[in-house]
């Protein structure tokens, strides 16, 4: 499946507009965090070819992933929200579940950026690295491990 192409900027626009409108209802700490990555990502935006940038955008995005699970269970408010407070905690809803979609999109971004994962991902697609692999139609004969100087057969230890 092929993932449609998607500017930086505008998944900055949206989740900067959707943590603006969440910051009605929660404050302090999940304005700080949000805040915080999404200046990350303007730095992503300023540097095109920053592999570095690209990437503390994409783990600060994961990161809150978790920190805004804790942060509205934490804080949500049980009684006595207006229709202003159901709307904000709605962005900061709406926010979270459109967090996991944003990653998807950047981390395609870091992959065409020339970044890659600190850690083995086999099962996660194909494998961009080819140094192992030979066609079945190559000309090139694998080495003999076993073949003596002369490149044939094997190779007979002197005094026999």
């Amino acid at each position: 499946m092929e993932l449609p192409a998607v500017n930086l900027k505008v998944i900055l626009l949206v989740h900067w507009l959707l943590t603006t409108w969440g910051c009605i209802v929660f404050s302090g700490p999940y304005a700080w965090a949000n805040f915080t990555i999404l200046a990350l990502g303007v730095w992503a935006v300023a540097q095109r070819d920053s592999i570095d940038a690209i990437s503390m955008f994409l783990g600060g995005l994961l990161a809150t992933i978790f920190l805004d699970i804790v942060h509205i269970s934490i804080f949500y408010p049980r009684a006595g929200l207006s229709d202003t407070g159901r709307f904000g905690a709605g962005m900061a809803i709406l926010s979270l579940l459109l967090k996991p979609f944003s990653c998807c999109l950047l981390y395609h971004m870091h992959r065409e950026r020339g970044g890659v994962l600190p850690f083995h991902t086999d099962d996660l697609g194909p494998s961009l690295e080819r140094s192992a692999y030979q066609t079945i139609d190559s000309t090139e004969v694998p080495a003999d491990p076993f073949a003596g100087p002369d490149g044939r057969g094997q190779a007979t230890p002197r005094g026999y």
